[in-house]
């Protein structure tokens, strides 16, 4: 199966220059991280369904995979130990992950939670708890490189399996609360689909359309729109704009009789309003795809 991204981005720098973060396309839509040590070619995946492709990059790029990094336990995120561990490989691999769903984690050897700090060939990352996808996410912040699994999306965010929405909105209020240059990092490329969704409940938004055109040249190109920034997402992204009153009043409009009155309820209507998917039967031709 293809993937919906033929051309990955370039790899880039931590702005501190500590790590490089290399892009590697998995499965259909999947984007496993890498970061990399660029003194000694030490290299640290993140999430992944499974682990050819990271190998294989790491052998043709002359690196060596030490450690593995999990957001999350559903099994296109621990794909990538379960892999490992079938050849024997996971053993030597050290694997940082989950604490409150360690038991779930293949090979853990590192459990961390809200609040800790782990480290990766020198470089230091913020360990945060970011559930409402599922119990037990959490997100690594490494300078202003942040690793979010599916809990923020370009555009989106993940879906509620375990909930409730608060705990959604609470992990989202506090990546938005992140330097606006935090690059986002996410597990998924589902762009387009999210801000089709977003042009649905807050047409008004400028930024928004112009993100929409960017967005789509990138695609048409098979490019990926991943990572987007902190700020851009405060800018277009409907589960981070509780607060716009166009937003609101759109969401209103096609969920009567749900419950408004707060910004964690502006949330929920507006996540419940996307899984109606009933924006997926708007056209290319409703977008603002023009000059």
């Amino acid at each position: 199966m293809q993937h919906v991204v033929t051309r990955p981005n370039a790899p880039f720098r931590t702005s501190n220059g500590a790590l490089e973060i290399h892009q590697i396309p998995s499965w259909q839509d999947n984007l496993i991280w890498l970061l990399v040590s660029p003194d000694s070619g030490e290299a640290a995946a993140v999430d992944g369904p499974e682990a050819d492709s990271v190998l294989e990059y790491c052998k043709t790029n002359g690196l060596r995979l030490t450690t593995i990094f999990n957001t999350h336990t559903h099994s296109d995120h621990v794909g990538i130990n379960r892999a490992l561990q079938k050849r024997d490989q996971l053993e030597s691999i050290r694997v940082v992950g989950p604490a409150r769903a360690a038991a779930a984690v293949p090979g853990i050897t590192e459990p961390v939670d809200e609040g800790d700090t782990v480290t990766f060939s020198g470089a230091s990352a913020r360990v945060l708890l970011t559930e409402g996808h599922i119990n037990g996410h959490i997100s690594f912040v490494f300078d202003d490189v942040l690793f979010c699994g599916d809990t923020l999306f370009g555009g989106g965010c993940g879906y509620l399996f375990d909930g409730p929405p608060e705990k959604m909105y609470a992990s989202l209020h506090r990546l938005k609360a992140l330097d606006g240059a935090t690059r986002v990092c996410c597990a998924h490329e589902y762009t387009q689909d999210n801000l089709r969704f977003a042009w649905s409940v807050e047409p008004e938004n400028g930024a928004l359309a112009e993100r929409i055109r960017g967005v789509w040249s990138v695609r048409a190109r098979g490019g990926c729109t991943v990572p987007s920034t902190i700020a851009e997402e405060c800018a277009t992204n409907p589960f981070m704009r509780w607060a716009s009153e166009p937003l609101r009043q759109h969401v209103a409009d096609q969920m009567p009789g749900v419950p408004m009155d707060s910004d964690a309820d502006v949330f929920a209507a507006t996540r419940a309003l996307k899984d109606t998917k009933a924006y997926r039967q708007l056209g290319d031709e409703s977008l603002p795809l023009g000059a």
